[in-house]
């Protein structure tokens, strides 16, 4: 049964599903679309995107604020946050801003509840940060982690610093 995480201006819905591990997949449906799983390459290329348009820092540090304010489960005061802070990308970007910061917002908390997970929602932030201050093209951020050890990814993040 799915769970929705945000319904943006009445016509576009983030929600919880079943996916091929869990029941914590995250899923876009846009208005008269079809209902996907976005992958972590596809948004992070949107992030990029409007790190050239707004700036590498403004992007980060507003994701940060959804990360901070990330649990493991939905909170109508990450959504008000989200919400904020897509207004402030004006009539153009806003909308898209609050379908994908509410997109990543869930990835976080699939991240929290994921099962034997030691990393939890900082592995988002790590592919995140490398992408916008390391280089990193997005589909080499996205995949990163995958196949290292918990302990040697913990390293890295405490490196930069979470």
């Amino acid at each position: 049964m799915a769970e929705v995480i945000n319904i943006i201006n009445g016509k576009h819905v983030v929600e919880f599903g079943k996916g091929k591990f869990d029941e914590w997949c995250v899923f876009l449906t846009r208005e008269k679309g079809t209902r996907y799983a976005p992958k972590d390459k596809d948004y992070f290329s949107i992030l990029l995107a409007w790190a050239h348009r707004y700036g590498v820092d403004r992007i980060y540090n507003d994701f940060v604020s959804v990360y901070n304010c990330t649990t493991n489960q939905v909170d109508t005061t990450c959504l008000a946050l989200i919400k904020k802070l897509a207004a402030d990308y004006g009539e153009h970007d806003s909308e898209e801003v609050e379908i994908w910061f509410s997109v990543l917002y869930g990835g976080m908390i699939a991240e929290e509840n994921k099962a034997n997970s030691k990393l939890g929602k900082r592995i988002k932030r790590l592919g995140i940060y490398q992408l916008l201050y390391e280089g990193y093209e997005p589909a080499a951020a996205a995949d990163f982690s995958k196949g290292k050890q918990a302990a040697a990814l913990d390293i890295l993040m405490r490196r930069r610093g979470f």
